[in-house]
C-alpha cells in the first residue's frame, strides 16, 4: 500500500471512530446518579427538574411540558413538581383549573417503573395541593390512602431531613408542600433556598436565575431551587423559548465552567432546547 492510500485509509478510519461512537465522557442521562457515591449530599448536585411536571393539556396558558413523566425521567430530570387536586378520594393532576388527563397513581407508576430499571437514581418530588380547598387533614388522608391501602409506601423515602444519595436510591424523596403531609417541608429556609419569581418577564427573570446560580456556588450549604419558568404576560412556552437558550448559554459560560452543586433547576419545556438538560448534568 503506498503512502497516500495509507493516509487516506487512516483518516477515514479515524473519522468513523469519531462519528460512530459517543464521546468517552458522555453521560447516561437515565443513570447519571450512578457516578456519585452513596455518601453524596444531594445539596452538592445539579439536578434537572420540571416545573408543573404533569401540565401538558389545557391550552397555551396551562401547558408547561410537552413530554410525559416517563420521558422526563429518561432525559435526566430528577425533580418533579406534582400538583394534586382532591377529588373522589383520589388526587387528580391539575394546573389551575386544567385537569391533566392523569392521576397521582399514574405519576407513581412512571416513577416506580423508572427506578426499578435504574436503581442508582432517586426522584425528588414536590407534592402540592392545586385547585382544591380541602383541609390539610383531608389532603393527608388521601395521601395516606395512596401509601397504605394502595401500596405505595415502599416507593417513598419520607423523613424530615434530606437523605444522602445512598439512602434515596431507588425511591422518591417527598418534599411536602402541604401542611398536612409528612416529610421534609418544601421551602424550609433552613434547608432550601428557592428562587421562584413566576411573574417576572424573561428580561427580568434571567438575571434572577443567574444570581441564584452564583449564590449556589458562593454560599453552598442549602438545597438551591432555581425556577427558570415564568408565565408573565405570555404563555409558558413563549417565555421558555426565550429563557431556556439564555440559561443554556450561561451554563456553558466560562463563569460556570467546572462549577458543581447548582441545585435543582425546574424548567418549562426543557426538551425543546437540545442539550439543555445535558448542560446541567455537566455541572456534577
Amino acid at each position: 500500500m503506498d503512502r497516500r492510500r495509507f493516509l487516506v485509509g487512516a483518516a477515514a478510519a479515524g473519522t468513523a471512530l469519531l462519528v460512530g461512537a459517543p464521546a468517552a465522557s458522555a453521560v447516561d442521562a437515565r443513570a447519571w446518579m450512578g457516578a456519585h457515591g452513596d455518601g453524596t449530599d444531594l445539596r452538592r448536585l445539579t439536578i434537572p427538574g420540571t416545573h408543573d411536571s404533569g401540565a401538558r393539556y389545557g391550552g397555551a396558558w396551562s401547558e408547561c411540558q410537552n413530554t410525559t413523566i416517563a420521558q422526563q425521567l429518561d432525559s435526566g430530570v430528577r425533580f418533579l413538581d406534582v400538583r394534586c387536586r382532591v377529588t373522589g378520594g383520589s388526587f387528580a393532576i391539575h394546573h389551575g383549573a386544567s385537569y391533566q388527563n392523569m392521576m397521582f397513581g399514574d405519576v407513581l407508576v412512571a416513577c416506580r417503573d423508572f427506578l426499578a430499571a435504574h436503581p442508582s437514581e432517586t426522584v425528588l418530588m414536590r407534592v402540592k395541593q392545586e385547585y382544591s380547598e380541602e383541609s390539610d387533614a383531608v389532603f393527608r388522608s388521601v395521601f395516606d390512602d395512596y401509601l397504605d391501602r394502595r401500596g405505595w409506601r415502599s416507593l417513598f423515602r419520607i423523613g424530615d431531613t434530606l437523605p444522602p444519595l445512598g439512602e434515596a436510591r431507588g425511591r422518591v424523596v417527598l418534599l411536602a408542600d402541604n401542611g398536612g403531609l409528612p416529610g421534609l417541608r418544601w421551602g424550609d429556609p433552613a434547608v432550601f433556598a428557592v428562587q421562584d419569581d413566576w411573574n417576572a418577564l424573561p428580561d427580568a427573570k434571567y438575571p434572577k436565575v443567574q444570581a441564584h446560580f452564583r449564590a449556589a456556588v458562593a454560599q453552598p450549604g442549602r438545597l438551591y431551587v432555581n425556577f427558570v419558568s415564568t408565565s408573565a404576560y405570555l404563555p409558558p412556552r413563549w417565555n421558555s423559548d426565550r429563557l431556556n437558550p439564555w440559561v443554556h448559554g450561561f451554563l456553558d459560560s466560562a463563569e460556570l465552567s467546572g462549577r458543581t452543586g447548582l441545585g435543582i433547576v425546574p424548567l418549562d419545556f426543557p426538551s425543546t432546547r437540545t442539550g439543555l438538560v445535558e448542560a446541567l448534568l455537566r455541572h456534577n
